[in-house]
Order: structure tokens, then sequence, then C-alpha cells
């Protein structure tokens, strides 16, 4: 969890905004430290967590969440942390070898056309079995790292905006928690491909729409630097009484082993 990030949104663990749909995506860049600190930051908030693990394994998201001072190990053991293992559990479907448990979740490789239905009533159980549902002490919130996934997996744009869809139905209005979703736009392979390009921007354009916060972390138009890591772009509709999408402001960033720090542009000390 990065205090400098809750004083841009002003947010913290005691007090913070619910019912919201928050969109993280990067281009050129690596938005994935922004997950790790929703991560740390729910937990540490008390909520019910539900994380949907596609890019990485739970073991890289621990011991990134150590560094941070938050152990995902003993969320786990008190039923604050469930996580849905994307990764091994495709294996046991793209692989079946008969030694790894059979999941429901990501049902949806067997039959892209069926839709992410599987997935979906996964991360209902996964936020509902601890009691969220009857009215806990804090809203749950559900983080799904990285959604563009599933498009690459052969699943429809329009399918995985309907999953973003009930998501949001389910978290947000219903049982009034929030919603993190990560989507990198341009990832290795896709760069040269036409089609996967459209679909990524058709899809970033479309989850853009319902979100109601949405921090965009990209390169520097200036190209790499030390000392500064990228650009942060904060779009907040949560105060805007017409609905209207606006950009809030623009920081600079650099990543730490244990932390972040964000800067206005050409205020770092590296380049004064």
């Amino acid at each position: 969890m990065f205090p400098e990030l809750n004083s841009i949104l002003n947010d913290s663990p005691e007090n913070f905004s619910t019912g919201e749909f928050v969109l993280l995506s990067d281009r050129q860049s690596d938005a994935s430290f922004l997950m790790h600190h929703f991560l740390g930051f729910y937990l540490r908030a008390g909520c019910q967590v539900c994380f949907v693990g596609l890019a990485q394994s739970l073991s890289h998201y621990s011991a990134v969440s150590q560094r941070l001072g938050v152990s995902l190990s003993q969320a786990k053991e008190r039923g604050q942390l469930v996580f849905l293992e994307g990764l091994h559990e495709s294996l046991s479907i793209l692989n079946p070898d008969g030694s790894r448990p059979k999941s429901q979740a990501m049902d949806f490789l067997r039959n892209p056309e069926a839709g992410l239905q599987s997935l979906f009533l996964s991360a209902h159980s996964g936020l509902t079995s601890q009691g969220a549902e009857s009215g806990g002490p804090r809203p749950p919130a559900l983080l799904v790292d990285d959604v563009g996934l599933l498009a690459s997996l052969g699943v429809g744009v329009d399918s995985v905006l309907d999953f973003s869809h009930y998501c949001r139905a389910l978290v947000c209005s219903r049982l009034k928690g929030n919603v993190v979703m990560l989507l990198r736009c341009d990832p290795e392979g896709d760069v040269d491909e036409a089609g996967s390009q459209e679909s990524s921007e058709r899809l970033l354009r479309g989850l853009t729409h319902q979100c109601s916060l949405a921090l965009a972390v990209r390169g520097l138009p200036t190209g790499y630097c030390r000392d500064i890591h990228g650009q942060l772009e904060v779009w907040d509709r949560r105060r805007q009484a017409d609905g209207q999408q606006q950009k809030k402001m623009t920081f600079q960033y650099k990543v730490h082993d244990k932390g972040a720090s964000f800067f206005a542009p050409g205020t770092s000390s590296a380049v004064l």
C-alpha cells in the first residue's frame, strides 16, 4: 500500500469510497504495482477480498506483498482472502494429467463460446462464502489481474465486458463493495497483430465507459529514465454530477522495493 497514492485518491483504509469500479491500465509500462497497492489496501481495511490471478501465481503476489508489509498467507488462513489461481487451474484443463485438482472457474477454456459464467460464479462464491452478503463490518473487494488475458485465451470482448458488468452488479451494487481490474493494452506478442490490438482497444474503451475511477500508467514520452519510471493519469468520475469522464491530474512515479513515489511532472530531483 502506497500512502502517497492514498493521498492522491483521497482514500484510506479507514475511510474509502464504496460501490466503485476501478480500472487500471498500462501501455509501454507496467501497472502491476498498482494492483499490489489495492490488494494490500483492502486487506488492511479489513475487507473480504477475492483475487482472480490470471497473470501471476499466488507465490508471486505473496512475495511482493511481504515486502509491502502484508501477509497473504495469514489473510488466507483467517478467511479474509480467497485467491483463484487462474494460472494453475488453467493447466488442469489445457494439460490434464490427473494429479491436479479440477476447477470450475476456468471452464471457459473448454468452450470459450460459453462465456465467463463459471469464473463469475467462482468469484461470487469467494466473496460471499465468509458472510459478505449478509453484511460484514467492511465491504468486499474483487480484484482481477489481468482481464485482458481472458480475451487472449479466446473469450470474446463482449463476453469480457459482460463479465465486468455482472461483477459490478454483484459487488458494487448488491454488496456495496469495490471492483478493481487491470488491463494491459499492449502485451508481448500482440503488438504486430492488428486484430489483437483492435480487441484490446475495444476492451479498454468498454471498461473505461463502465468505470468510476481510471488509473492509466504510461511510459515516459521522452523514453527510458532511471529515476522516473513512467506517468500516471488519474481520471475520476466519482464526483462528477453529469457522469462525464474528466481528467483529474497527471503524475510521474518511481517504484521502489518497498513502495512508490509520485510527483508532479518535472519536479523529480532527477531532473532538477
